[in-house]
């Protein structure tokens, strides 16, 4: 009885919208089975999760600046006057049920969030499915990485706390420092001299609603032309341009990433509960005198903290403005960074010549030059980021800071050139030789690739693995149903008809 009624139900709804062609066209999608096309879902579910935990954690937060005295659970507090920011943050902390754990997991979910996109824009760097027809698709996903640690950076510095105050400070150092408009900028960011009465409710209101929803969009055209292009896919025989080779929406591929969004939920939680992060108790309220040492940034802009402490001393003057110090790693760095990620493409496609389509995914190896770019590029970064814990550093090694600092500024510059030429050595090597992988080269696989360059022969096609059965396409069924592009469609659900309508 229930399930006439549920067909019923569906049926009128087909008669009205039409879906029922579309739902089995979407079900008989083809993913590809590989794990590291989970990468984005792994930001997708993360996202989701920030947004379900920040609703709750919306309830009770009072992102105000202005003065209260804190009459809470937290004993040593009672008394005193902080901003309601602060407050709240520590009442959310030890006065609401369930506060401690949704805090710390949102954090720890957007630490996920950010590492996600970053892991996944790597796989489709060394990859190079950045290349035609794909170029939108890394705007798109360069932008989102951007807003994402911007929206981390908000989030970080709403509970006005003494470590993300200082890390205000810094930011409003940086918008002070920009050449000809600093001082303005930072007027109009902060509404006034540092720190301002209205910077919390600015970050606030970005943080809750304006870079959640463009993040939303973005990943709707993301996705959009994710199916509209088809996905790309590892080579492999019975791979081609052609098609794509994994498993259907449904039911496979749709239960494993439903099994994946709980995973990533079960992590975030797990963390939460049992790993401290941000105990703003401990650091204090923002008071400008003071500094908590060592204070670090949250990682995914600690590599511009970092490059501020690294970059020598130098003002010089233009046009009668002095270019302050904290400009050049503060705001010109962040500038060339996403300025080399969003261009790249196009340079890319200018070094190697290459203007064809490509649906199949290449092995890092077949683009030496690519890998070395890459990898002198993360090492730069990773440099960075350990220059931003110089203070823990000394701590553990108890060398003068000056000595640190200095050694960081030797090591930032040549250590990017040095792994940058063993990656494009060892990636040459695996190309020429055909060695199956990292761990397999040996030194005989180190000869024949000598071999083949001095021969000048073309390189052996690496070796891949057959499909399993489950990945490998089968041929359509006389008579079977064909989506738009050959393939034979899914097995229709109990509602559907292979003619696309619902029976009654």
């Amino acid at each position: 009885m229930r399930a006439r009624r549920a067909n019923r139900v569906l049926r009128l709804a087909d008669e009205r919208l039409g879906y029922a062609s579309v739902a089995r066209k979407t079900m008989a999608k083809i993913f590809p089975d590989h794990w590291s096309f989970m990468l984005g879902e792994i930001a997708l579910y993360s996202f989701m999760f920030l947004v379900a935990t920040g609703i709750y954690l919306v309830l009770f937060f009072d992102p105000s600046s202005h003065l209260t005295t804190y009459d809470g659970s937290y004993a040593p507090m009672h008394g005193k006057e902080v901003s309601s920011a602060y407050a709240s943050t520590v009442s959310i902390s030890f006065d609401v049920r369930a506060g401690l754990l949704v805090r710390q997991a949102h954090h720890w979910a957007a630490h996920i969030f950010v590492g996600a996109i970053v892991l996944h824009l790597c796989r489709i760097f060394f990859t190079g499915m950045f290349r035609k027809p794909r170029e939108l698709n890394w705007t798109v996903g360069v932008t989102l990485l951007i807003l994402a640690i911007f929206n981390g950076f908000a989030g970080y510095s709403l509970p006005d706390d003494l470590l993300s105050g200082t890390g205000l400070h810094i930011f409003f150092s940086i918008a002070e420092g920009t050449p000809f408009i600093g001082d303005w900028l930072a007027f109009l960011v902060f509404g006034g001299n540092f720190p301002g009465d209205v910077i919390i409710e600015r970050l606030y209101a970005l943080h809750i609603l304006i870079v959640p929803a463009l993040i939303a969009i973005l990943i709707t055209v993301h996705m959009a032309v994710l199916i509209r292009q088809k996905h790309s896919h590892f080579s492999g025989p019975g791979r081609s341009d052609a098609n794509v080779v994994g498993s259907r929406m449904w039911p496979s591929y749709a239960i494993r990433s439903l099994s994946l969004m709980f995973f990533v939920s079960a992590v975030c939680v797990l963390l939460g509960g049992f790993a401290q992060i941000n105990p703003i108790w401990v650091w204090g309220d923002f008071s400008s005198p003071q500094i908590t040492a060592p204070s670090v940034a949250d990682w995914y802009v600690g590599w511009i903290e970092g490059a501020l402490r690294l970059f020598p001393p130098m003002e010089p003057h233009l046009l009668g403005f002095t270019i302050p110090n904290q400009f050049w790693a503060g705001v010109l760095l962040p500038l060339v960074t996403f300025a080399a990620l969003y261009l790249w493409p196009w340079i890319d496609r200018r070094l190697t010549h290459d203007y064809g389509t490509h649906h199949l995914t290449g092995r890092p190896r077949e683009s030496p030059g690519r890998v070395a770019i890459g990898v002198a590029a993360l090492t730069f970064y990773g440099v960075c980021l350990v220059a931003m814990s110089e203070e823990t550093l000394v701590q553990w090694t108890h060398a003068p800071v000056a000595d640190i600092r200095n050694t960081l500024r030797v090591v930032v510059i040549v250590l990017p050139f040095v792994t940058g030429f063993i990656a494009h050595r060892i990636a040459r090597a695996l190309r020429d030789s055909g060695a199956g992988g990292l761990l397999l080269l040996s030194k005989a696989d180190w000869r024949r690739a000598r071999e083949v360059r001095r021969a000048g022969k073309a390189p052996p096609i690496p070796p891949s693995e057959p499909p399993t059965e489950e990945e490998s396409p089968e041929a359509p069924a006389p008579g079977e149903p064909l989506d738009e592009e050959g393939r034979p469609l899914t097995e229709s659900p109990a509602w559907v008809h292979p003619g696309g309508r619902i029976p009654e």
